[in-house]
């Protein structure tokens, strides 16, 4: 039967660093963001941040290496620190697989990850985080696995993944959901994650990825791994090392003290007034302005005022259920921006 854990008092004493992954394109625009963003809200964080970025090799086609002087200045303005890391298993084929591979760079410390894609918009130190239990993001539509008509169900595909991995599936179901329901299984948004060390984490996030990849039990052969095979291993690994979903102390990530915006319209459509404002109030420098201008989606929505456009359109108090829906309505407007 499903209980709700016991945590304990939050413990802020902890010091971690934070992880994100950029390369040359729109995710170093973003990285200027989030840790533009991360100044103004923590100036007073002790521990480091990692901007993550995969050095060209084989599994690249083109150099993926952040090259603008300008967003490495301002990067470095903000406090980040660039930590290159070599793609072994994913690359240019799979690139979601960097928040995996640039783990095994990191200083083996407590580590936060999370999507450049992020804002941060309160103090950290209100996040209880308990390194030794590791979570991730709830902030998830259903998206994986996609069942097939007289195909397996929910139960059959994750329990097969459990038992590849020699895991307890029994006791990673939230039993107050139905049966065959989605929420009933663990399953993450990859947008954060945590741990007390990113060798560990990150060794084991590598192998069961690749292992789904190139050996995936019977009962996903007709599932679509790219570009959710980081989100279909998560849960596998935050479960083997004693962790699960998130609980009431770390409510402020996708809450009060994190924004997980995905792309600019839908930051406007649906975020908060606070994620909005903070996102402005950095972007507005002209010293970060005449570098980032030239990213079509801040141009548009920020610096062209279009996202206040875009945001009159919604009811954030009744929002479309599914994003999908919430985009159509900003295509049609001819106000969508990638």
């Amino acid at each position: 039967m499903f209980k709700p854990a016991v945590y304990p008092e939050l413990d802020v004493s902890v010091v971690f660093n934070i992880v994100a992954v950029a390369q040359n394109g729109r995710l170093a625009y973003e990285a200027v963001l989030l840790a533009a963003s991360l100044r103004a809200s923590n100036p007073d964080f002790a521990g480091r941040l990692f901007i993550a970025v995969p050095q060209a090799g084989p599994l690249w086609v083109q150099d993926p290496t952040v090259q603008d002087m300008g967003i490495l200045a301002l990067l470095a303005e903000f406090g980040a620190e660039i930590l290159p890391f070599e793609s072994k298993c994913f690359g240019e084929a799979y690139p979601y697989g960097n928040k995996i591979e640039c783990l095994a760079a990191l200083p083996d410390e407590p580590f936060l990850f999370v999507d450049t894609d992020t804002v941060f918009t309160g103090s950290l130190d209100s996040v209880g985080f308990d390194f030794d239990r590791p979570s991730a993001s709830m902030k998830r539509e259903g998206t994986w696995p996609i069942l097939e008509l007289y195909g397996p169900g929910y139960g059959e595909i994750w329990g097969s993944l459990y038992a590849q991995f020699g895991l307890d599936f029994a006791s990673s179901l939230d039993m107050r959901e139905p049966d065959e329901y989605w929420k009933r299984y663990l399953y993450f948004n990859a947008g954060w994650f945590f741990h007390k060390s990113p060798a560990a984490f990150g060794q084991r996030f590598a192998e069961i990825a690749v292992a789904i990849r190139d050996a995936a039990p019977r009962e996903l052969v007709c599932q679509p791994l790219s570009p959710w095979l980081d989100q279909v291993a998560l849960p596998l690994v935050v479960h083997g090392f004693g962790g699960g979903r998130p609980g009431p102390e770390l409510v402020g990530l996708d809450g009060d003290v994190t924004c997980h915006w995905r792309l600019m319209p839908l930051l406007y459509a649906r975020e908060s007034d606070q994620a909005v404002a903070m996102v402005e109030q950095v972007l507005a420098p002209n010293s970060v302005k005449k570098v980032l201008k030239d990213h079509l989606p801040f141009k548009k929505m920020v610096y062209q005022g279009k996202g206040v456009e875009v945001r009159a359109m919604f009811d954030r108090n009744d929002l479309p259920r599914r994003e999908q829906m919430i985009r159509n309505q900003i295509k049609r407007a001819n106000l969508w921006v990638r």
